[in-house]
């Protein structure tokens, strides 16, 4: 190619990027930078509504991301029908809303590696299901160090399973998700021990917001001690609810350029749920515009 034919096409595509950001400013381009994001976990708002009635409220609420979580109203499963699947991911495709993943309840503390082998597999299944849905992962957690095991066996049996899913998500372009959850599990140093033995990338953690996280040294010690494998999923409760100091972390998020999905996990029953939303996307943008 000669250099003056390589100078028009970069040229030309310079203008074609220059007129385009006119023309979709806060789309196309300030979007793709516009940090962290305001989403819903289906558990407790969206758990009796089906797949069309979630899609709809979320975006009459302009809460455009949502984690499906197992056995809720809007029947998205591995027992789905390839075809089924393939509705599910065009309807997503088809509206204003991000579906992000799946939120599973496997668990892999077992001392009976039976089960700890079905939830493997079982982990596996749905991150197929995650792949043929359009989402991008699978939330997975730790619940428990079981009483009469030693805590480091179970700690390194469940960063093996963790490795284990997370080389197969990874064959399929998914993450795992991993809650900061569970008894015992949910401090962050046991936390932090787990994943000083993950060695997979795929494998992130997901901030859960537990009163556990203010034990000492503190919010800020234990957000600096695992924020070097967050993923691009937090869950939060209503920010209006509580004592969480929501202030303080979105400081700590904003202060790493956090961009990804902030998922409210909601505790309480509104009377209209989509406005209860409403004002819960009110709040975050309040927290995220705090320094």
């Amino acid at each position: 190619m000669s250099n003056s034919r390589r100078d028009f096409l970069q040229k030309s595509a310079a203008a074609s990027l220059g007129i385009a950001a006119m023309q979709y400013p806060f789309d196309a381009f300030s979007m793709a930078k516009s940090g962290m994001k305001f989403g819903l976990v289906t558990y407790q708002w969206g758990r009796d509504w089906d797949l069309p009635t979630l899609i709809a409220n979320c975006e009459k609420a302009g809460v455009l991301g949502v984690e499906l979580r197992t056995e809720h109203a809007h029947g998205v499963e591995t027992s789905l029908s390839a075809a089924e699947r393939a509705e599910v991911k065009k309807r997503f495709e088809d509206s204003k809303v991000t579906c992000l993943g799946y939120g599973s309840n496997f668990e892999y503390h077992s001392p009976d590696p039976a089960v700890v082998r079905k939830n493997i597999e079982g982990t596996k299944e749905y991150i197929k299901l995650c792949k043929d849905i359009g989402a991008t992962g699978i939330k997975v957690k730790p619940n428990n160090l079981p009483e009469g095991v030693p805590k480091e066996k179970t700690i390194k049996q469940i960063a093996e399973s963790f490795n284990e899913v997370g080389k197969f998500a990874a064959e399929y372009g998914q993450l795992v998700r991993v809650e900061v959850h569970g008894h015992l599990t949910q401090e962050l140093p046991n936390m932090k021990a787990i994943f000083d033995q993950v060695t997979e990338p795929a494998v992130k953690i997901c901030w859960n917001c537990n009163a556990e996280d203010l034990l000492p040294p503190g919010l800020e010690a234990n957000f600096n001690s695992v924020k070097k494998w967050f993923g691009d999923t937090v869950h939060v409760r209503e920010f209006n609810e509580g004592d969480y100091p929501y202030p303080e972390l979105f400081k700590l998020f904003n202060d790493i350029n956090y961009d990804g999905w902030i998922l409210l996990e909601a505790r309480t029953e509104p009377a209209d749920r989509v406005a209860a939303l409403k004002e819960q996307l009110a709040l975050f943008n309040k927290l995220k515009k705090s320094k």
